[in-house]
C-alpha cells in the first residue's frame, strides 16, 4: 500500500473550494481529464484521462465543508482518497490523502512518486480554477 498526503492553503473561502472539488459534473478545469461520467444518483463516477484510461470512483463519505472520501479502482490499482477541508483566515486549508494498492509489483516501485505527481497537478489546476495563480 502506497500513501501520499498533500496539503495546501488557499485564499478562497471553504464553500467555493468544496463546491469545485466535489462537483464532478464540472471537470473542464482538470488538465489531466477528458471527461467524467457521473451516475444518476451522484454516488459514483468514472474519470477518463486524456488517453482514455478509466478509473471508477465510489463516494463513501460526503460531510459538507469538512470531509470527502471515495474508493477508487482501475485495472492497475485500487485505493481510497480522503479530502479534509478546514477554514483558515477567510481561506481554506486542504489536506488530501491517497492510499493505493498496485497490482503490478514493478509498478508498485514507482506508485508513490506517481501519486504525488498527480496530487501536485490537481492542486495546480485547482489554484487556476480558483484564480489564485
Amino acid at each position: 500500500m502506497k500513501k501520499s498526503v498533500i496539503t495546501a492553503t488557499l485564499k478562497t473561502d471553504i464553500k467555493k473550494v468544496w463546491e469545485v472539488v466535489t462537483n464532478n459534473n464540472e471537470y473542464e478545469w482538470r488538465s489531466d481529464l477528458s471527461k467524467i461520467d457521473v451516475s444518476a444518483d451522484g454516488n459514483s463516477f468514472m474519470e477518463y484521462t486524456k488517453d482514455n484510461f478509466t478509473t471508477e470512483f465510489n463516494i463513501t463519505l460526503k460531510k459538507p465543508y469538512e470531509r470527502y472520501e471515495f474508493d477508487m479502482t482501475n485495472k492497475n490499482m485500487k485505493g481510497h482518497w480522503i479530502g479534509v477541508f478546514t477554514p483558515v483566515n477567510n481561506g481554506t486549508k486542504i489536506e488530501f490523502t491517497e492510499e493505493v494498492s498496485v497490482n503490478n509489483p514493478l509498478m508498485n516501485l514507482f506508485a508513490g512518486l506517481y501519486i504525488k505527481k498527480q496530487q501536485l497537478v490537481y492542486i495546480a489546476d485547482l489554484r487556476k480554477k480558483l484564480d489564485e495563480i
